[in-house]
């Protein structure tokens, strides 16, 4: 099972302030643990919402915003992509976690949907190019359907 783990963002993070080097060290560590348990696919912190865009979509229209964006509790300071065997499993490396802010924060874990997810709507033509992509991405990084 595939997830992404979410570092939901700070008024710290958002504001661009730096860990201090232990939390630097502690995280570092941690990542090196989820590697040597073979959890961790990828993984990167993201700078503040300051520096970004969002862009809306309407039908065929586009708008693009700058950031920052209001609702810190709603934004993403970082995330990893891990391989699981299960739910529970993830829960349990997250609480090993080192608090990744200054004082309280949130992680969200959601699972990632699989092609074998989409039933009928994948079809043999949205099979194949899913299958190019994962060839040219590599297949841990886009896995196919299995069976």
């Amino acid at each position: 099972m595939r997830v992404i783990v979410f570092v939901k963002a700070t008024a710290d993070s958002e504001a661009g302030v730096m860990p201090p080097a232990e939390m630097l060290e502690a995280m570092g560590k941690y990542n090196e643990e989820l590697v040597n348990a073979g959890i961790m696919l990828a993984g990167e912190g993201l700078k503040p919402t300051a520096q970004a865009k969002r862009v809306h979509f309407d039908g065929t229209r586009r708008t693009v915003t700058d950031g920052p964006f209001a609702e810190t509790r709603e934004i993403v300071a970082g995330y990893w992509l891990w391989e699981v065997k299960d739910m529970a499993e993830a829960v349990e490396w997250v609480k090993r976690c080192p608090n990744p802010m200054f004082g309280p924060s949130d992680i969200d874990i959601r699972p990632l949907y699989g092609m074998e997810d989409f039933g009928d709507a994948l079809t043999p033509e949205a099979e194949a190019v899913h299958g190019r992509v994962a060839e040219k991405l590599g297949a841990a990084n886009y896995p196919q359907r299995n069976g």
